[in-house]
């Protein structure tokens, strides 16, 4: 059966297959197979997010790791790219997060990371699986003498905000600069307040009071219409929006409106190509990028390349193509310079550094990009359908969007979630009326397509 989806292993807490035995299972598959091509006792550091349920997994996972006499490095609730840093960072072998990302609290996930700090690849990942739906797994296990041990890092978040810091010049500063945090109750509630803070900006922090049940709940990137009015009450120049594992960043600009991916893509790149170090004057982005941003990068002399859905994908195509930007419309922004996954304080840092650098504001920034009218649409899949079954209705849906797409001068695009039993339909195009009434036409044929 296959487990690993887009983004590692993810479902509700409790249900198959985010159950205790499973982490624990996955824990010991992983040290069983970093102990077939490693000479020393494999080393595993695991951080988390906020979610109450971390608990229950971080002890599955360390159960798991140290029976197979393996060691674990616990960092507690740190974001994904902070555990992508430190694996590198304490050369340990491997690193895993437990978290669901924007997913609500009931939800949890595993995300695992290779010594190298990118995400591991999907041949490692069958390889898990394979021993995961195996009954004789594990063939013997350890003897007491050779169990492993787990420790407790007492300085994680401070390794990976100094780590941030240095992505800016030595002398940089964000002096004068008032900026609106909202981390979503997530796993950067105290990181990215004090990052902001030992630069010099003046920090003022909403939903930064993490119980474990409220992460992204009515906040962070995905709900920000509290940081808008936060960020016009305050006259703040800026909004800092992450979603619970802080992977990604959603802007605001002093004048309150949202300032997603593509735009920041726009932002960065721009001044990466100014300062001639954007390569091969590419960016990498994915499906989902707004047309009216391609053209605006092309009119500025930089190219886009498309990938699939997933900053995994859009990272495999950065280092095929030796590009070093690249990222999604959600938020997620990699850049090779610093980093090997999405980092939401990163990305914080350096558009709020380029605002401060050319003394802009960011609606000065971004007022010549211009967006084409896009509506997204979520439709539930039933929990009746089989894998081959949504395949098949995909593709009816897929055929009558292609019917509709010719009355168009846009496009329409049909996916499978990979993090929730969904499919995500985005419907794009000049004119705004053409894209509500394509887009509805469509819900009501996926819906019948699906008889819900």
């Amino acid at each position: 059966m296959s487990l690993f989806g887009t983004d590692g292993i993810r479902g509700t807490i409790n249900i198959y297959p985010m159950i205790p035995e499973i982490c624990m299972k996955a824990g010991m598959a992983l040290c069983f197979l970093l102990k077939e091509r490693l000479p020393h006792k494999p080393k595993v550091l695991i951080g988390k997010d906020t979610r109450i349920s971390g608990y229950v997994i971080e002890s599955a996972l360390t159960a798991g790791i140290t029976s197979m006499g393996g060691d674990v490095y616990l960092a507690g609730p740190i974001p994904t790219p902070a555990v992508a840093f430190l694996v590198k960072s304490m050369r340990v072998d491997a690193g895993i997060i437990i978290s669901a990302s924007h997913n609500p609290f009931p939800d949890n996930g595993i995300k695992i990371f290779s010594n190298d700090g990118f995400k591991l690849p999907k041949k490692i990942e069958k390889n898990i699986e394979k021993l995961l739906n195996d009954p004789n797994f594990p063939p013997q296990r350890p003897l007491a003498q050779s169990l492993g041990k787990a420790y407790r890092i007492q300085d994680a978040t401070g390794r990976y905000i100094e780590f941030v810091k240095s992505t800016l010049p030595r002398d940089a500063s964000l002096e004068g600069l008032k900026v609106v945090v909202d981390p979503a109750n997530g796993s950067a509630y105290k990181i990215t307040p004090v990052l902001f803070r030992e630069l010099g900006a003046q920090v003022i922090t909403i939903n930064d009071t993490p119980d474990g049940l409220n992460i992204n709940r009515d906040c962070g990137a995905l709900y920000p219409e509290k940081l808008i009015n936060k960020v016009k009450e305050t006259t703040s120049h800026l909004g800092i929006a992450h979603d619970g594992d802080a992977d990604r960043t959603i802007l605001i600009d002093e004048k309150g409106n949202i300032v997603d991916g593509d735009f920041i893509l726009c932002v960065w790149a721009n001044e990466l190509k100014k300062e001639k170090k954007l390569k091969k004057n590419t960016v990498v982005a994915t499906v989902m990028t707004n047309m009216g941003v391609e053209k605006y990068m092309n009119e500025n002399g930089i190219k886009l390349i498309r990938t699939k859905v997933g900053d995994k994908y859009v990272v495999e195509k950065m280092l095929r193509g030796g590009y070093n930007l690249g990222g999604e419309q959600s938020g997620h922004i990699v850049c090779l310079d610093y980093t090997n996954t999405g980092d939401g304080a990163i990305t914080a840092v350096q558009v709020a550094y380029i605002m401060k650098k050319n003394e802009k504001a960011l609606s000065e920034l971004t007022k010549d990009i211009k967006r084409y009218p896009q509506v997204l649409k979520n439709i539930k899949i039933p929990e009746s359908l089989s894998k081959k079954e949504i395949g098949s209705r995909i593709e009816k849906i897929s055929r009558k969007a292609s019917d509709l797409e010719r009355k168009m001068k846009g496009r329409i695009l049909i996916r499978a979630s990979g993090t929730e039993p969904k499919i995500r339909i985005m419907v794009e195009d000049e004119n705004p009326e053409r894209v509500k009434k394509i887009a509805g036409e469509l819900e009501q044929i996926a819906n019948n397509i699906l008889n819900l």
